[in-house]
């Protein structure tokens, strides 16, 4: 299957999702961890999934392999990239560089409603794990880490800290421990104390070593993943 973009258009690409839209529900569910390292991504499966056209769905990998979620292979296809431990090392050194800083960043930014809205996404938090919902835990960790970039008030470190996260939820699902979310709430919640103390150095300090320890309990062992069903999973939740 060849992914070059053609001149030709299908008559689903007037309707139906923007490239945009289509590239987030992915990525959602890369970090929910709904689509594995190593699934492939069949152009007719994604078609069916999103009912638009196969130049959009080409259009919408080709973003997604900028951003080096998806790996396009000549004659093969697209495939969820599987990240080596090389690589897992590489996203973790930049989170340690990028983080505690834009941790400080917020404690000088945050005002008292992005206060009250960490307080009540750090609430969910702690009910998604209470009631062991694993899928709902990992979502919410990673939006924690994502409205903590843009309470820092960088639109360049948020996009950055986009990326970085569904690259963090590839590497857990390939080198994760059975049942590892992205992120422990306790610690999410000395982060939110910190915030609420305007205390930037704690801050700091709390997120390096939260990041430290959620890269101490990778294994660098590849589960085997039982062959997906794509479509059914990409219609779970339409955007």
């Amino acid at each position: 299957m060849s992914l070059a973009i053609s001149d030709n258009s299908d008559s689903h690409d007037s309707e139906g999702l923007a490239e945009d839209a289509i590239v987030e529900h992915i990525l959602t569910a890369v970090m929910e961890q709904r689509l594995p390292p190593g699934t492939k991504l069949s152009e007719s499966a994604l078609c069916e999934a999103f009912g638009v056209g196969r130049m959009r769905i080409r259009r919408s990998l080709l973003l997604l392999a900028s951003q080096e979620v998806v790996i396009l292979q000549a004659n093969r296809g697209a495939f969820i990239a599987s990240p080596t431990a090389e690589q897992a090392h590489e996203v973790f050194e930049a989170r340690r560089m990028i983080e505690p800083g834009m941790a400080r960043l917020a404690v000088e930014q945050a005002g008292p409603d992005q206060i009250a809205l960490m307080t009540r996404h750090l609430e969910q938090e702690h009910a998604a794990h209470r009631r062991q919902d694993r899928r709902e835990a990992i979502r919410l960790s990673g939006q924690f880490h994502s409205h903590l970039a843009a309470m820092a008030g960088n639109a360049v470190m948020q996009r950055m800290m986009k990326e970085l996260i569904s690259r963090t939820s590839l590497i857990i699902s390939v080198f994760g421990s059975p049942g590892m979310s992205d992120c422990r709430d306790d610690e999410h919640g000395a982060i939110l104390e910190a915030l609420r103390n305007r205390d930037g150095d704690l801050a700091a300090d709390i997120m390096l070593r939260h990041l430290q320890h959620i890269e101490a309990h990778l294994h660098l062992t590849r589960p085997k993943q039982a062959p997906l069903d794509v479509v059914a999973i990409l219609k779970q939740k339409q955007l």
